[in-house]
């Protein structure tokens, strides 16, 4: 299943985030994947897809960031599977 992980960030502590990635990397526990991700110009959010088939995994790797970073996690689907469930009930 993929999700869009809206990451938010105290811009004072962005460096901190920054910081910790490079010294610990990710760490998304097994079974979560990174597919991409994206920063606003602002520096105050990043946009990530995970795909993940246990929503507890999920949880265990915003335990890892939730003292730097809000989490914001929605459920998507892609666009064209959805167009193709919508086209069959046209």
């Amino acid at each position: 299943m993929l999700f869009m992980v809206i990451e938010h960030f105290d811009q004072a502590r962005v460096k901190d985030v920054y910081a910790r990635f490079k010294e610990r990397g990710r760490m998304a526990p097994d079974g979560v994947r990174y597919v991409d991700s994206w920063i606003s110009a602002d520096l105050g959010r990043c946009f990530q897809v995970m795909e993940c088939d246990d929503i507890a995994l999920l949880q265990e790797w915003v335990l890892q960031w939730g003292d730097l970073v809000r989490f914001e996690i929605v459920p998507v689907a892609p666009s064209k599977a959805t167009a193709a469930a919508v086209t069959k009930h046209l």
